[in-house]
């Protein structure tokens, strides 16, 4: 068993965030924060994981073991899946009314942006989407999300676990996370790091629960503005068409593991630090209290909020016009005790890590009634949220 490094025990979350390094795994989530060192054992492959966690607690290693990390977008495409050899635990973030003194600093620049696709490129690419949707010819296509990327280049190696800092206290009742990764040619560590608003799926005992977003707009400082907008979104017949896709398929992929399954008809307004979003909480009893929460997790990813609906079809216009690789932009994010019980995020608003380069993605959901200027806006907005978020002051 191998050795793993000694960390302060510590009660608060804002400890365990300060005491984050890269190459350690952090999960926040609304219910509890865990700090994971070392590795006892590794998977890529989520299905291994509940038989990895049984052999880890089998040989004596840990009494509890947890496996932590992240699920990429594609189809057979290596997980980060990690038993960590040391785990520390502590409350929601969202328990402390304050971030520490310090915590949250902006990342030192200057900074170089390159769009992949350029602004007009990824327009062209909505209006191609938007035709595939009308054309019989090509078969049934309800939805498809498309994203951008912005690969920002700073002066130095970034500071992952200040930006993980700088996520969490903006928005401490969310989801944060920060994943090590393989290099990817880079000198140095590589970290996946994020802040979801969205719940993929939970599962305590038999309760499981999915909490999917679709459909948003972006906060504003001005009340009368910010209250227009929310009031909008639950207004827009193409936002709500949008959103019911994603509930019909979380419920789908839920139905067969259920005794019980509860589906609210209408969806309700829930708010970020900087978006407002269109919210349906899907709850229900599992028939098997033994189901694992990561088996859960695959029969729901990617749901049509960040893939889109049918999912083969949709994962193929994908390929088709977006230029880059998502890597684990729209996976998912997560832990899983050996009694299955765990909580996985949907992995957006994001930034993957690599010496003096940070990478943000952010995406959108094409339907009939998308309009390709509207589309460029929504991901723009969410570019400029998220380098905000992370503490980057750069104007695209």
């Amino acid at each position: 068993m191998p050795d793993a490094p000694t960390a302060p025990t510590a009660a608060r979350p804002s400890d365990l965030l300060s005491a984050y390094a890269p190459g350690m795994g952090l999960i926040a989530t609304p219910e509890r924060t865990l700090l994971g060192e070392g590795a006892l054992d590794t998977a890529d492959d989520p299905a291994r994981v509940p038989a990895m966690l049984e052999r880890v607690r089998a040989a004596g290693w840990a009494p509890a073991p947890v496996a932590m990390g992240a699920i990429p977008f594609a189809p057979g495409a290596p997980a980060r899946l990690v038993v960590p050899a040391a785990l520390h635990t502590a409350g929601p973030a969202a328990a402390e009314t304050a971030p520490a003194e310090g915590e949250r600093r902006p990342l030192p620049g200057p900074w170089q942006a390159e769009a992949v696709p350029e602004p007009e490129t990824h327009r062209k690419a909505v209006a191609e989407v938007l035709e595939a949707l009308g054309d019989a010819a090509q078969g049934r296509l309800d939805k498809v999300v498309l994203a951008r990327c912005l690969r920002m280049r700073g002066p130095g190696p970034v500071d992952a676990a200040q930006v993980l800092r700088n996520l969490a206290w903006r928005d401490p009742s969310g989801f944060t996370f920060a994943v090590g990764l393989p290099p990817a040619g880079a000198p140095g560590p590589r970290t996946f790091v994020g802040a979801s608003p969205e719940l993929l799926v939970s599962k305590h005992g038999r309760t499981v629960v999915s909490n999917p977003l679709a459909g948003s707009r972006p906060r504003s400082a001005d009340a009368t503005k910010d209250q227009r907008n929310a009031v909008e979104l639950l207004a827009s017949a193409k936002d709500r068409r949008e959103h019911a896709l994603v509930v019909e398929a979380v419920a789908d992929g839920l139905r067969p593991f259920c005794s019980e399954l509860d589906v609210p008809a209408e969806p309700e307004l829930v708010r970020t630090a900087t978006m407002w979003h269109l919210s349906t909480r899907v709850a229900g009893t599992l028939a098997d209290a033994r189901t694992p929460s990561v088996e859960l997790a695959m029969a729901l990813h990617p749901t049509p909020a960040v893939c889109g609906t049918p999912t083969d079809a949709a994962r193929a216009a994908i390929a088709g016009v977006e230029p880059f690789d998502r890597g684990f932009y729209t996976g998912t994010v997560g832990y899983t005790d050996a009694e299955g019980d765990g909580e996985w995020a949907v992995a957006i608003r994001c930034a993957d890590i690599a010496g003096d380069t940070l990478d943000l993605f952010a995406g959108g959901g094409i339907v009939e009634g998308s309009d390709p200027a509207e589309e460029l806006a929504e991901t723009s907005a969410k570019l400029r949220t998220l380098l905000l978020a992370l503490g980057v002051n750069q104007r695209l």
